[in-house]
């Protein structure tokens, strides 16, 4: 994290873990035409629309915040944020993602009563989330937060600091689960969160 920067341009991070290492609640397959076919198309279409800008010098990161505010970038902050986003999705995935303990988990406890009623919290906003789109946890004004974006909107163009993610666009999911999104999810909550991605972003 974030995406590495290559000679030209960016480059396709590696996977935190093996493309099966999420089975069975998201499939080796799954993995692989999301990571290979969709978040390598944003790289490369990326790369080739910020070539001889501005942008081509930026962070990934900064060229999300600044692109979301230039109607003349809508292309370049599509692609740039859905880079972002998918890395950050993949590192808010673990093999097994466990339970939040420590800071992570005084904050669920704080903000929302605890693991149970954030999960369902969630989950709700990850299931009615219309069309493509995300479902984040972020901290904001000091506090925990559940917030949605479509398509490749992200917390990061609006002051939020994102501390876990679910991928809700049908790709990240379909071809294990077809049109039961709310299943998906739920394992998503159960089995795969990465609490100790979400404590290390808590800190910063």
């Amino acid at each position: 994290m974030p995406l590495d920067k290559g000679k030209p341009g960016f480059t396709l991070p590696k996977l935190p873990y093996a493309e099966d290492a999420l089975a069975p609640v998201i499939s080796a397959k799954t993995i692989s035409f999301h990571y290979d076919k969709h978040h390598k198309a944003y790289v490369d279409k990326l790369n080739e629309l910020v070539e001889g800008t501005p942008y081509a010098e930026m962070s990934l990161g900064d060229i999300v915040k600044k692109s979301a505010k230039d109607e003349k970038a809508k292309k370049i902050f599509n692609n740039a944020a859905q880079a972002w986003n998918h890395d950050f999705y993949w590192h808010s995935m673990a093999a097994k993602g466990g339970t939040p303990v420590g800071k992570i988990k005084k904050a669920l406890e704080d903000d929302f009563g605890g693991l149970e009623e954030f999960k369902k919290t969630f989950k709700q906003a990850a299931v009615d989330q219309f069309g493509s789109g995300w479902a984040w946890l972020v901290r904001k004004n000091g506090k925990l937060a559940i917030e949605t974006t479509s398509n490749a909107d992200t917390p990061l163009a609006h002051g939020g600091t994102p501390l876990l993610v679910a991928d809700v666009w049908e790709h990240a999911y379909y071809l294990d689960y077809q049109n039961r999104r709310p299943d998906h999810v739920q394992a998503w909550l159960d089995k795969l969160a990465n609490w100790p991605f979400a404590e290390k972003n808590l800190g910063k």
